[in-house]
């Protein structure tokens, strides 16, 4: 293991945290115990040395002050490696990011890693200086879920990193991701066997992964023999469920409303179910991605699903083994599958 025998419990902090002279350092603590700088890091460390009541006159003064160790600037003390990765992503509050920071914060901590987290929620420049901040911060490595812009910067870098769920420009590095095509035809090909032929799509905003869905919808389309009414493709302009609330009931009180629909994320089927709560009709419903309660709606929702815990598992591994040189393959692109759960709202007949 890259960190030997070291146990290091794995911590997450949202990015930016306030600046580091805000918090109480070691040298706040010196000043308050009336003791020398080294004292302090043999107590803070565990080190020997320190009478028991010069240890104790430190540990009063660490608890008044607040103090709190910096795993971070620890681990990079000279001839020490970093035992810390960086985790950047979207927004927290979707299902799909939480449970890849979670899942990979959990195979990090079995390895004596620590994980800084930082929430960027799809703004490119906002992205690029989390990233630059963390590189100064010398993690080991980084795992992105990235945005659309050029990432060519990080090939400089001089630290691994994986990219997650979607690829990145201007660099060949790592990726583990859901295999977004064939899910999309996926939940085409099951609509299309319950006999629908007006099957509306209903995209978030993406650069990739819902673009990737469309294609697998026009692939399963096209193998059916039916021509894609470019009306039911229903590009939103924000990626949220009120959007797809509105979108749902404008179709649906179209003079010919689709007789099957395919929400392209958890929230987009969020607002469709909302929707068809106020409209006198019963169209099929295949969302993409689980989300909590699905099964235990009025009528449970079919949806094309794939183990996310198993994308931030499977990113954090290859980057520990990436950052202990134990894997030295080319850049590696691994697709997770999707599966289809029926449960009921996708099997209604047209």
């Amino acid at each position: 293991m890259p960190c030997g025998e070291r146990e290091v419990n794995p911590v997450s902090e949202t990015f930016p945290k306030h600046s580091e002279s805000a918090r109480p350092t070691m040298i706040d603590v010196a000043k308050r115990a009336g003791v020398g700088l080294g004292t302090v890091s043999r107590v803070v460390n565990g080190g020997a040395g320190v009478r028991d009541e010069t240890a104790s006159r430190v540990r009063a003064a660490i608890d008044e002050l607040g103090f709190q160790r910096n795993e971070v600037a620890r681990a990079l003390r000279p001839g020490k490696k970093s035992s810390s990765l960086a985790l950047v992503l979207g927004d927290l509050t979707n299902p799909f990011y939480a449970t890849i920071a979670k899942s990979s914060l959990e195979v990090a901590g079995q390895d004596g890693f620590a994980v800084v987290l930082g929430s960027v929620d799809e703004d490119p420049e906002g992205e690029r200086r989390a990233i630059q901040e963390l590189i100064g911060r010398q993690v080991a490595g980084l795992m992105i879920v990235p945005d659309q812009g050029d990432h060519s910067f990080l090939a400089s870098a001089g630290i691994p990193v994986v990219f997650v769920d979607r690829p990145a420009h201007g660099i060949e590095a790592d990726i583990v991701m859901v295999d977004n095509e064939g899910g999309g035809k996926l939940a085409t090909d099951h609509l299309l066997q319950q006999g629908h032929v007006r099957i509306a799509i209903l995209l978030a905003p993406s650069y990739y992964t819902t673009g990737r869905r469309l294609r697998g919808y026009r692939r399963a389309c096209r193998a059916a023999g039916i021509e894609v009414d470019e009306s039911l493709v229903v590009q939103l302009p924000e990626g949220t469920a009120e959007a797809a609330e509105k979108a749902t009931r404008e179709l649906m009180h179209r003079p010919d409303p689709p007789t099957a629909l395919f929400a392209s994320t958890n929230f987009l089927t969020e607002g469709v179910l909302r929707a068809l709560r106020e409209v006198d009709a019963e169209p099929a419903v295949v969302g993409f991605d689980d989300f909590r309660l699905a099964d235990m709606l009025p009528t449970p929702v079919t949806v094309v699903a794939s183990d996310i815990a198993e994308l931030g598992r499977i990113a954090a591994r290859l980057l520990l083994d990436r950052a202990a040189k134990t894997d030295t393959r080319p850049p590696q692109r691994i697709v997770l599958p999707c599966q289809l759960i029926q449960r009921g709202s996708g099997e209604r007949p047209a």
